[in-house]
């Protein structure tokens, strides 16, 4: 296949992809406004799981991994308000230099995964804005699908595994220079 065909090609299944994207987007958004609006609203089966039999980011995988998504939200923020609590009500008055060593070190480890868990909530953030604008599921720098094992292992996955193994892979390029 010569080049000119091969690009038109891809651009062809990229525009057949957007047009997916767009039509899943809509279908969600859809399926969002019955929920809050008088119709019906759409819910999942009990122990639904997103197989590869079903079409690709139907309404039911979206809002399998918006439900997802939102319960790991609340569970970060929980913990968050947890540590929050635990740090307040914090003694660092011991008379044991020990013991106030221990306790501040026990409180800058909680505030370092605090932090993580941070970012890790701007990725959640991240994943539902691409929910509701129907782009999730699909790789943000080849368009192509992302694999519904690794969705279910790591929902806030914006890279297919191929195209996170060549941006490792150029970060531990770059990182050596």
């Amino acid at each position: 296949m010569t080049e000119a065909k091969k690009k038109t090609a891809s651009a062809g299944n990229n525009t057949a992809r957007k047009h997916a994207k767009k039509a899943a987007g809509k279908a969600l958004r859809g399926a969002n406004e019955k929920m809050n609006g008088s119709a019906s609203p759409v819910l999942l089966p009990e122990g639904y799981h997103p197989s590869d039999d079903e079409e690709f980011m139907n309404p039911l995988q979206l809002l399998y991994f918006r439900k997802k998504l939102e319960a790991w939200r609340a569970e970060l923020l929980d913990e968050a308000n947890e540590t929050i609590s635990g740090l307040s009500q914090e003694n660092l008055h011991q008379p044991d230099q020990m013991d106030r060593a221990q306790i501040e070190s026990n409180a800058a480890l909680d505030l370092r995964t605090r932090d993580r868990e941070r970012k890790l909530l701007q990725k959640i953030e991240s994943a539902l804005r691409r929910i509701d604008d129907g782009s999730y599921g699909y790789c943000v720098e080849t368009d192509e699908p992302i694999n519904l094992r690794r969705l279910e292992a790591r929902p806030i996955a914006s890279l297919s595994l191929h195209a996170q193994e060549r941006h490792e892979r150029m970060e531990r390029v770059h990182r050596d220079d």
